[in-house]
């Protein structure tokens, strides 16, 4: 597991992850499977589209997780493009 992604999840988080966090988990994510930190010019759009798919995959769970003792999840989406 790659140290720099901390839990974005009650009650880890006191909020809902943001935008910012989630992309940010998204791109370490991506960097420590692909072994690089920035991709080459040639790789940018690959692993660009990487890091969007994982920060989208990412909301949808953070938005269907059922957190049990805690308290109930409020109803709004974080994911890249939703409204």
């Amino acid at each position: 597991m790659c140290r720099s992604i901390k839990t974005l999840r009650p009650p880890a988080l006191p909020e809902e992850a943001t935008e910012e966090e989630i992309r940010a988990a998204a791109l370490q994510f991506v960097r420590k499977v692909s072994g690089f930190r920035a991709p080459a010019a040639h790789n940018r759009e690959v692993f660009e589209h990487a890091v969007d798919a994982v920060a989208a995959a990412t909301a949808e769970l953070l938005a269907g997780l059922e957190v049990r003792g805690g308290q109930p999840r409020q109803a709004t989406s974080t994911a890249p493009g939703r409204a």
